[in-house]
């Protein structure tokens, strides 16, 4: 998840020197693994606090029950709650964590990392999706299960191609989430052989002149986080068809009456995140019965589930030493290391096989809740999956498939 103002990003320059994820170091943990967890949203999205807590106590719950780490139960601190995600760090850090879960918000992700990194404490994100991040000075302890902003622009020109489309224009605001999703659609754009034209850069209130010039395009991107309902007023001012419009996730809202009938009809989104499976919402709601939604559980219980399988890969409880195998057991290929370093390893799905691949002796590649991980050199994912959604004449929203892009 992202947001507005990522300024403490500029601070990259101070974080530590060297890489952990392609470091070899020698065992130093005490022999009990402990995962700790930030839960930092608030306000009106304080709900995604639940299903991430839910997640992350199936995957060590699924852990003990196949025996723990080298016969212990493997523990879970008290989360740290609130937005202030370096003092929450430290605290975990100081209890004892060896790798820790979350944030969910990107402008907060820093102050963990820098936190966590200074005590060799892997973290691992489900949800932090800043593009700037992937450059970020952890000194190789930071990964993220959910993909970076750029991939949000390729589902877009993934939809856009399978609507037939063969030109596009893309309107993004001016933020650094615009910027980023933009420039990932306009790469895309150009592998797939597509025309861009028309493009522009909006701010508040100018969204309908510079849509003029998009209106023979086949379909129009349209990237923002903020006034949503005055960018799609706007744009149907501007004479762009509900049928030509393809959102990014920052504009999806059951909008209903408050647009014009029809003003989106047709149009579609895409939403970071897979939809999780009916087992694993089973699983899932077995722990927090009253949940209601499941955004970023799938990527906060693939984060647990790699940094549980990245121990036992290692043989050590010590953040160096999984934030050493994190890329390993997701199936990637660190930087550095060549091709084919996948060779040998079985694919697996869930924490249940592959623990149970792991007690045989075997090295593995998860497959995750949330899709392929494949960490990168940079502790990203290589494979965006993202959620479709379709509107109605109602300008209301359903789910209407998925999108999966290659980074």
């Amino acid at each position: 998840m992202a947001a507005a103002g990522l300024a403490s990003l500029a601070l990259a320059a101070c974080g530590p020197s060297g890489d952990a994820r392609t470091a070899q170091p020698g065992p130093s943990g005490d022999g009990v693994l402990r995962l700790g967890l930030i839960l930092d949203s608030a306000g009106q999205s304080a709900y995604l606090n639940d299903a991430q807590r839910a997640a992350v106590v199936l995957a060590v719950q699924e852990a003990n029950a196949a025996g723990g780490f080298k016969g212990k139960p493997v523990e879970l601190l008290d989360a740290a709650v609130g937005e202030d995600t370096g003092s929450g760090a430290k605290r975990l850090a100081e209890a004892g964590a060896d790798v820790v879960v979350g944030p969910t918000d990107s402008s907060r992700a820093p102050a963990a990392i820098d936190a966590l990194a200074a005590a060799k404490v892997p973290l691992v994100s489900p949800a932090a999706s800043a593009a700037s991040l992937s450059d970020y000075r952890s000194g190789g302890f930071f990964f993220r299960t959910a993909a970076p902003e750029g991939a949000e622009g390729a589902a877009l020109v993934e939809l856009a191609k399978r609507a037939g489309a063969h030109r596009i224009a893309v309107l993004h605001e001016d933020s650094a989430y615009g910027k980023a999703v933009a420039a990932g659609a306009a790469g895309a754009a150009s592998a797939a052989g597509l025309e861009e034209s028309a493009s522009a850069e909006f701010g508040r209130g100018d969204v309908r002149s510079k849509a003029a010039g998009a209106k023979d395009a086949d379909a129009v991107l349209v990237v923002a986080r903020s006034d949503g309902r005055s960018v799609l007023t706007q744009l149907a001012e501007a004479g762009i068809p509900g049928s030509r419009l393809l959102l990014s996730d920052g504009l999806v809202d059951q909008y209903g009456s408050a647009l014009a009938n029809g003003a989106l009809d047709g149009a579609r989104a895409a939403v970071p995140g897979a939809f999780p499976s009916i087992d694993f919402q089973t699983a899932v709601l077995e722990h927090e019965p009253g949940l209601k939604d499941m955004t970023f559980a799938a990527e906060a219980y693939d984060a647990a589930a790699l940094a549980i399988l990245a121990a036992g890969a290692a043989g050590d409880d010590a953040g160096a030493s999984i934030a050493s195998r994190l890329t390993s057991v997701s199936g990637g290929e660190a930087a550095g290391q060549g091709p084919g370093q996948a060779a040998g390893r079985e694919k697996c799905s869930g924490l249940a096989a592959c623990l149970a691949a792991q007690g045989r002796g075997t090295a593995v590649d998860y497959e995750g809740e949330s899709g392929p991980i494949d960490f990168d050199g940079h502790g990203d994912v290589t494979t965006g999956r993202f959620m479709v959604l379709a509107f109605h004449a109602d300008n209301l929203a359903a789910h209407d498939g998925e999108v999966t892009v290659a980074r």
